[in-house]
């Protein structure tokens, strides 16, 4: 069992630091050449610069050297899925795009600007993108609702000619197998023979899916707010059909019980909650990934009177399953090497380059590293930049 306290908690950080530390922003723009004397203005700006716009025109692929567009991130949102605060607008999401930024540019070294939109029309946002396209190298899609999230990005991985991802989906499922494979070698178990109960089918919880699909898992029970889905369930919009012909081999019906009933693993990504019982109903030593953000689906050390492995989403507690793991390195790594997308084969090659990173010392209370880990990026970008060549999209 995983020995935590239900005490273990950092030193709570206080309102005025909180507003203080964001009064004008989190972020700026640096100069990369200096602008000291008539000399360097004129390189920089004119009549130097007519020079490099002038090459350009006639050679726009010259943009990618002399511009910072290729090495750009826009991070991306309507504000309609904001963290756990919901549909809070553009405005009120501008912050947590902020902070992304900065994320990008502290564990990635890439540059990035926040894009809040004033729509949540799908086509709309793709327009707008479309016709920014020359100012940046990439997008990150951030806090877009389910399931217009699924449409927006498949759009937008048509239109535009760079990579493209949303990080609530596959940044949060690339670090939630990083963390499962983690968990399943301290414990010698393997993926193939587990069935796994999602609790919540939105952004992540259906990209969660699909990666443990993708890596092999035995089964995969999927929960939403009514229940286990299933082929003969009515209601099912056309992404939680698609999962319903793809999981649960078991044959399941009913609730967050019967998923349970068994099962060797739980991650939660909704905001309900999981009873101790049904954790001591699951298979003997299980998996239990709480994700929820504040406050997760059980509290870890609960979770631990019957579980061999805890992991929250919360920086207090060990085992952190953050996202700030995975997309530096994949966004580094996709724009090191010229990839026109983010394929299925990139995102297994990041979780394995995390999982990499920790194996030297993995436990019951590591299976991923730190978020603060300067390895990881790094690791991520490579093995990232090495799938997009294998997979012919660099």
């Amino acid at each position: 069992m995983t020995a935590l306290n239900e005490d273990t908690v950092t030193a709570p950080v206080t309102d005025e630091e909180i507003f203080t530390a964001h009064e004008g922003g989190k972020l700026g723009v640096a100069v990369t050449k200096p602008l000291a004397d008539p000399r360097s203005l004129a390189i920089a700006y004119t009549p130097g610069v007519a020079k490099v716009s002038s090459a350009i025109a006639r050679d726009p692929k010259l943009a990618e050297r002399y511009t910072w567009a290729s090495r750009l991130v826009a991070v991306v949102s309507d504000g309609t899925a904001v963290l756990g605060l919901g549909d809070i607008g553009a405005a009120a999401s501008l912050p947590v795009m902020e902070g992304k930024a900065a994320l990008f540019k502290t564990f990635g070294g890439l540059d990035s600007i926040p894009l809040v939109l004033e729509t949540t029309d799908v086509d709309e946002i793709v327009e707008t993108l479309v016709r920014l396209r020359p100012s940046f190298g990439a997008v990150n899609l951030e806090d877009v609702s389910a399931p217009r999230c699924f449409e927006l990005e498949a759009k937008l991985i048509e239109a535009l000619d760079c990579p493209v991802m949303h990080d609530d989906q596959h940044g949060t499922a690339i670090v939630l197998l990083a963390a499962l494979r983690g968990a399943n070698k301290v414990l010698s178990r393997d993926l193939g023979g587990q069935r796994v109960v999602i609790a919540g089918a939105g952004a992540a919880g259906i990209a969660c899916a699909k990666i443990l699909l993708a890596a092999g898992v035995g089964d995969i029970t999927l929960l939403d707010s009514r229940g286990i889905i299933h082929p003969d369930r009515d209601g099912l919009n056309p992404i939680k059909r698609e999962m319903a012909a793809v999981t649960n081999k078991a044959g399941l019906r009913g609730g967050q019980a019967e998923a349970l009933d068994g099962a060797d693993v739980f991650v939660g990504l909704s905001a309900g909650k999981l009873p101790v019982e049904l954790v001591g109903a699951m298979s003997p030593d299980p998996i239990v990934f709480a994700l929820s953000n504040p406050e997760p689906e059980i509290h870890p050390a609960v979770a631990a009177r019957h579980a061999a492995i805890v992991a929250t989403g919360r920086s207090d507690f060990p085992n952190q399953i953050n996202n700030v793991l995975a997309f530096p390195g994949i966004f580094r790594g996709a724009l090191d090497s010229g990839a026109r997308r983010i394929t299925e084969g990139m995102k297994l090659a990041a979780a394995d380059a995390i999982l990499g990173v920790a194996e030297e010392d993995l436990a019951a209370d590591r299976i991923v590293p730190s978020a603060l880990d300067p390895r990881v990026a790094p690791e991520v970008a490579a093995a990232v930049a090495r799938a997009a060549k294998e997979d012919g999209v660099a």
